[in-house]
């Protein structure tokens, strides 16, 4: 059911935890399920160059966290905004169907902090000027 990647990256996460004085940090959430990520990035010159992540949620969850912080570390902005969610479910090598939503919270998580970051320092990002955070824990299921 699960790839060797899926679990290898819920048994052994990478940059668990949370930066303090982060540069832009991303909290997202369904409600449906009860996972919550939080991400946390430290840029410099544009570019990340830490990110953590706290997740609450299932093991699919806390391996597409996983993989999203080590997908976009090292990345300019421009080309962390650029992740999707099936990016991180290639890199993972696949997930079932009903937890390919996880992947939509790990891109959603980025694009938050990302979004937290440009507000922080009133600059736009390419590619999140039409982005809204919603108010509340979000509902997406992507089938």
């Amino acid at each position: 059911m699960y790839s060797e990647k899926v679990m290898e990256h819920f048994m052994n996460p990478r940059n668990v935890g949370e930066i303090e004085n982060a540069d832009g940090i991303g909290e997202v959430g369904n409600a449906k399920c009860g996972d919550i990520m939080k991400m946390y990035l430290k840029i410099e010159d544009g570019v990340i160059v830490d990110v953590k992540f706290k997740t609450f949620g299932c093991g699919s969850a806390i391996a597409t966290s996983s993989i999203a912080t080590e997908m976009i570390k090292g990345k300019t902005v421009e080309e962390a905004v650029k992740l999707t969610n099936r990016a991180v479910v290639e890199a993972l090598d696949g997930l079932p169907s009903q937890k390919i939503h996880c992947s939509v919270l790990a891109e959603q998580a980025v694009k938050a902090a990302l979004y937290d970051y440009a507000q922080k320092n009133n600059i736009t990002i390419e590619g999140l000027e039409n982005y809204k955070p919603s108010d509340d824990i979000h509902d997406h299921h992507e089938h």
